[in-house]
């Protein structure tokens, strides 16, 4: 029988909930089927939706509950500034897969400034004193998961195309492909690149209004609206 290497095979509500429907973040549509439903998580999923869907709040979420530092980090970090997520983790139950890393770490685009200063002051057992604020945004991101993407683990990123370039999105669609390779890895995304959103073997989950569903890549509305504005920009430009 085969069994998955990788760490989380599933992701449902806590049999002890009590997070009121109606109330934030239970009222957005994609936590109601989690909380309802669960969701089943393969080696890589790719999250997608406009800005306000929830895809971040199921992010975060999944990565706190897995135990990764709430403003980026490994299970070891405790950088905190303002905190500002959910408490929808403490209501998810994780399903892991049996042997599988309890590695991993968590890149959130819209703390990164401050994680890097708590890098920086925190260089830990490796003695790692690169200067991530010497480096551009985007130069920073990579050096980043090139030096902690490493082996067995959850890789959890959100929105990561907030600093990188076209150059920069290949890039990090190397290393993760990379990383699944071994069959022991897990990535979690959310983006709003259809560039990242087309990792190669990851399932990927479009959210919305109705909750999530699965897509194909093609058939996303992130690269239908994309490939109409790259082929005729002025059809959409003169609306504005």
């Amino acid at each position: 029988m085969h069994l998955d290497r990788f760490p989380l095979r599933r992701v449902t509500a806590h049999p002890t909930s009590e997070l009121a429907q109606g109330t934030w973040p239970a009222n957005l549509p994609p936590v109601a089927q989690l909380l309802e439903d669960g969701m089943e998580l393969g080696s890589a999923t790719v999250l997608v939706g406009e800005n306000g869907s929830g895809k971040s709040t199921l992010v975060e979420a999944i990565a706190l509950a897995f135990g990764l530092s709430p403003e980026g980090g490994s299970t070891g970090a405790r950088h905190s500034t303002r905190p500002s997520e959910s408490e929808l983790s403490d209501h998810l139950q994780l399903v892991r897969n049996p042997g599988a890393s309890k590695r991993g770490y968590f890149l959130r685009a819209e703390t990164m400034h401050g994680f890097f200063t708590y890098l920086e002051q925190n260089p830990g057992r490796s003695g790692n004193d690169t200067r991530f604020h010497s480096m551009s945004h985007g130069e920073s991101f990579l050096e980043l998961t090139v030096d902690r993407f490493r082996g067995p683990g959850l890789w959890v990123l959100d929105e990561p195309e907030s600093a990188l370039s076209f150059g920069g999105c290949l890039a990090l669609l190397g290393i993760l492909k990379e990383l699944l390779s071994d069959g022991k890895s897990q990535v979690l995304l959310s983006t709003h690149s259809p560039l990242l959103a087309a990792l190669p073997g990851a399932a990927i989950l479009e959210i919305g209004p109705w909750g999530f569903r699965e897509m194909h890549w093609d058939e996303l509305d992130l690269t239908v609206n994309w490939r109409g504005f790259m082929n005729a920009p002025d059809r959409y430009l003169r609306h504005l």
